[in-house]
């Protein structure tokens, strides 16, 4: 299914261009949203619902914000020491731009932790419980990593795209290894979140 997946997103990204809103929010839906929805319904798998359960809202909360700090924090540094350019404080927050980017970004945090890490990651642990925790989050981030591959090289340079690539492969892992410690899909988001604000404002 995850290869079937990526093949269709693959050819989405390639041959139609539409709005970042609509890819946000019915794009990703139909390709992350619909199979996760389709494997619950057919395997009765839980767990993806109970990363969910609104009686971890506060903890995942507070955690999302702290880790999405962290990750923003390194984001930054790392977009400082490849541009070599000095970062100013700016008031981004007075922006209305900011807001709808930030609400952008939250619609591309819940569909993809929801598919990555409460699906893709869970489903990996089911299926492959003898492996270690090491190979299920390496595995985790190399998918997500994949995934993000044909968006990083149409949209930038190819020297970019490959340094895009990691970036993308070191949050998934760490992602993956929050996930796996707190199993809060809200967590994921808010530091998704703050992450993806990061990479609009340092790297694009």
């Amino acid at each position: 299914m995850i290869t079937l997946v990526f093949l269709l997103w693959l050819a989405y990204r390639s041959l139609f261009t539409f709005p970042v809103w609509f890819d946000e929010s019915v794009g990703k839906l139909i390709f992350f949203g619909f199979p996760v929805w389709f494997y619950i319904s057919v395997s009765n798998f839980r767990d993806i619902v109970d990363s969910l359960d609104y009686k971890k809202f506060h903890r995942g909360l507070l955690l999302g914000i702290a880790y999405g700090g962290i990750f923003g924090f390194a984001g930054t540094i790392a977009a400082y020491l490849n541009n070599h350019e000095a970062i100013q404080a700016v008031p981004l927050f007075v922006s209305t731009k900011f807001w709808w980017e930030f609400m952008l970004a939250l619609l591309t945090a819940f569909w993809e932790s929801i598919f990555f890490f409460a699906f893709v990651m869970l489903v990996i642990q089911n299926k492959y419980r003898d492996w270690s925790l090491l190979k299920q989050v390496l595995l985790t981030a190399l998918i997500f990593a994949v995934f993000h591959i044909p968006n990083n090289f149409l949209r930038v340079d190819f020297l970019a795209a490959v340094q895009l690539s990691l970036l993308m492969f070191a949050f998934g892992l760490g992602q993956a290894l929050l996930f796996q410690h707190e199993k809060n899909t809200l967590a994921l988001i808010l530091s998704h979140s703050i992450w993806g604000m990061v990479l609009l404002v340092h790297w694009t």
